[in-house]
C-alpha cells in the first residue's frame, strides 16, 4: 500500500529547509476543506511555511503513534492520505468508506476507527494491510470518535439521537448510551482518563461524563456577551497536557472559551475568526490555535495572556490542525 519511490531532490530541500529552528519550534498542518491542500505554519515564527498537496476535502487529521506520518481524512476521496512527516510526501492511502467524518487510531496505530455520517456507522480500517475490515452501526449521522488509552474502548457520537455510544472494541459492540446535548460533536479525555468531555453544537454546552460510571456528571453551559444562545455552537475541544484546563471553539460565537477542568467554570473567553472551529495547542502549552472555517484563517493565541497573537490566511474552509513537533 505504500509508495516506495525515493524522495525528489526538490522533496528534500524542502524537508531541510524546514528544519533546525523551526523543526524546534514545531510545525502547524492546516487542512483546507476547499483547497484540497494542507497549509504549514512555522510556529516560530507564525508564518505560513508552504502547503501540501493531499486528496480531495481534507478534514480530520492525527498522527500515528510514532509522530513520523500524518494521517489525513478526505471526504470527497473516500480514503485517508499517508503523509511521511519528515519528507512531506504522501506515502499511502487507507480506504476510509462513504464520507468520512471524524476518525482515531488505537494506541499500537495497527487499527483505525472512522464515523461514516451517511451510513451511520463506524468503519474500522486494518492499517497494516490498507483494508477496511468491518463497520459498528450506530445512531444517525456520527461524527466524534474517540479510543481509550488502552485500546478497549470506542466512543462515538451521534448528531441526531444525541448520544455518546460507548463501543466495546472486542466484540465490536455498542454497550451503552449515553445521553448528552443537541447534536453532540467532538471529545477530550482528561489526562488521566477519569473524564470524557464532549461538545455539544446546538445546546451551546459541554457534557462531562465519568468514564468510570459512563455518565454524564455536569454540563457546562456557554455565554458570549452580545450573542444569542443559537449563535454559540461549540465544535473544537483539546485539553491542556497536565489537564488543568480545556479549551472550546465556540463556532459562530466566534470566540474560543478557556475552562477550568477542576472547578468546569469558563475562565477566559478570546476573540478569534468566523466560525472558531478546530483547536490545537503545541507541546508547551503556551499557544493554542484556532482554526476559523468562515474566515478562511487561524488565530494564535497566547494561552498565559488569553490574547490573540497573530491571524494567518490558511486556505478556503479550514477544518483541523495538528501541531508536528
Amino acid at each position: 500500500m505504500f509508495s516506495r519511490k525515493f524522495p525528489t531532490l526538490s522533496a528534500l530541500v524542502l524537508a531541510l529547509g524546514l528544519t533546525g529552528a523551526a523543526q524546534a519550534q514545531g510545525i502547524a498542518w492546516v487542512s483546507s476543506e476547499k483547497d484540497h491542500t494542507l497549509t504549514l505554519i512555522d510556529m516560530k515564527t507564525l508564518t505560513v511555511a508552504g502547503t501540501v498537496p493531499t486528496c480531495k476535502r481534507p478534514r480530520h487529521m492525527r498522527l500515528t503513534p510514532d509522530a513520523k506520518k500524518l494521517v489525513v481524512a478526505c471526504g470527497d476521496s473516500q480514503q485517508a492520505d499517508l503523509i511521511d512527516v519528515a519528507s512531506r510526501k504522501s506515502v499511502g492511502k487507507l480506504p476510509l468508506g462513504d464520507d468520512p467524518e471524524i476518525f482515531d487510531l488505537t494506541p499500537d496505530g495497527k487499527t483505525l476507527y472512522v464515523s461514516n455520517e451517511e451510513d451511520a456507522e463506524v468503519g474500522i480500517v486494518d492499517v497494516a494491510s490498507g483494508k477496511r475490515v468491518g463497520a459498528i452501526k450506530v445512531g444517525e449521522e456520527p461524527e466524534g470518535v474517540l479510543v481509550s488509552p488502552d485500546g478497549k474502548t470506542v466512543y462515538v457520537t451521534s448528531e441526531v439521537a444525541s448520544l455518546v455510544h460507548v463501543v466495546d472494541a472486542a466484540s465490536k459492540k455498542v454497550v451503552k448510551n449515553i445521553k448528552v446535548g443537541k447534536r453532540p460533536r467532538r471529545f477530550a479525555l482528561t489526562p488521566d482518563g477519569s473524564q470524557l468531555w464532549v461538545t455539544n453544537e446546538l445546546a451551546a454546552s459541554v457534557s462531562v461524563i465519568d468514564t468510570r460510571t459512563q455518565a454524564v456528571i455536569e454540563t457546562i453551559k456557554f455565554q458570549v456577551k452580545g450573542a444569542r444562545d443559537k449563535d454559540i455552537t461549540p465544535v473544537g475541544l483539546t485539553m491542556s497536557a497536565d489537564g488543568k484546563r480545556a479549551f472550546v471553539g465556540l463556532g459562530q460565537a466566534n470566540h474560543v472559551a478557556f475552562v477550568d477542568v477542576a472547578s468546569r467554570k469558563v475562565e477566559q473567553l478570546v476573540l478569534v475568526g468566523k466560525r472558531a472551529w478546530g483547536v490545537g495547542l503545541n507541546k508547551a502549552g503556551d499557544k493554542l490555535l484556532v482554526v476559523n472555517g468562515l474566515s478562511d484563517d487561524l488565530t494564535v493565541v497566547d494561552v498565559a495572556s488569553a490574547k490573540a497573537l497573530k491571524t494567518l490566511p490558511v486556505g478556503r474552509v479550514p477544518h483541523s490542525v495538528v501541531v508536528v513537533e
